[in-house]
């Protein structure tokens, strides 16, 4: 009666799970944008990314993406559900809002603008205005 070895595991093939490809472009630049770039996590777990397009191989199935950045304080959040078939590419494009006090950033699966313009205005207005003002006083004053 001959025993037979099971094969060794060196010689098995892992699984192969069905992959899928993640273009995910964070819009803006460190000039444009912010110095740090945006932190990323997919299904839970943190991805490093850089400003422009990031080719993220994924598997297929439900993906999660979560994404915001952080200056003095966490800002611009955004997230985003969709299902990755074996061998699809999918778009998804973030642009953190233009300043820290703006409620949320912008994702999808095309280009997106940025929130938080009118305030970022506003403010630059309101400086302006102040500045005014106090030449004019100090012209005024002597």
């Amino acid at each position: 009666m001959s025993h037979q070895q099971p094969p060794s595991p060196y010689q098995q093939q892992p699984p192969q799970y069905p992959m899928g490809m993640l273009h995910l472009t964070i819009q803006g630049s460190v000039m444009t944008s912010n110095m740090i770039p945006p932190t990323v996590r997919l299904n839970g777990y943190p991805v490093s990314v850089k400003h422009g397009r990031n080719d993220i191989p994924v598997y297929a199935g439900p993906l999660h993406v979560d994404i915001h950045s952080q200056w003095m304080r966490t800002f611009g959040k955004a997230s985003i559900d969709f299902t990755v078939v074996p061998n699809q590419v999918v778009p998804v494009f973030y642009a953190a809002p233009y300043h820290q006090f703006a409620s949320a950033g912008s994702i999808g699966h095309t280009k997106v603008k940025r929130n938080g313009l009118g305030v970022l205005l506003a403010l630059v207005g309101l400086i302006v205005v102040l500045s005014l003002l106090v030449i004019l006083v100090a012209a005024l004053g002597s």
